[in-house]
């Protein structure tokens, strides 16, 4: 099966590994924790009115979704390099726009996976609406793309660098 654009999450081998190494704990030690203390609920009497059995199983599913999740995206994800420093967005590139050609309403964002969301800068995913109207995109380019509202706005490439942590 050929895999679409956006079906795709790039990531860097680092977020890679971070994933995986995630993931390799939720469907290990912390799938083992919940089965434990959902065993000792059930332990003790009766399941309708034992909060900590009802806890334990949500967390389970809690648990569970994002083991799905994971597994999913690094099924689909596409390691690779951190972009070029060309002047041309793309993924894993730290990116800051002009509202409207606005230079004092801007904003500085990280043009990548939400799954691997930097602390302190906002995540756009390429596949977002902001996202896809600037990537590809150079330095001093005008951009525009749709509002939730079914409005346009329109921005300018400020600068684009690739993300280094």
């Amino acid at each position: 099966m050929t895999q679409t654009s956006e079906n795709v999450t790039w990531l860097t081998q680092e977020a890679y590994d971070q994933l995986k190494a995630e993931l390799e704990h939720l469907s290990g030690p912390a799938r083992a924790e919940i089965v434990a203390k959902i065993e000792e609920a059930r332990q003790e009497g009766d399941l309708k009115e034992n909060a900590g059995y009802h806890a334990a199983r949500e967390d389970q599913g809690k648990l569970e979704l994002r083991i799905r999740q994971l597994t999913q995206l690094l099924q689909h994800a596409k390691v690779g390099e951190a972009p070029a420093d060309n002047g041309v967005v793309a993924p894993g590139m730290v990116v800051t726009i002009a509202f409207d050609g606005d230079p004092d309403d801007t904003l500085k964002f990280l043009l990548g996976s939400r799954e691997y969301v930097s602390s302190e800068l906002e995540t756009y995913s390429p596949q977002s609406p902001l996202g896809a109207g600037v990537n590809g995109k150079k330095i001093g380019e005008d951009a525009s793309y749709e509002l939730p509202n079914g409005r346009k706005a329109s921005v300018r490439i400020l600068d684009a660098k690739p993300h280094s942590g």
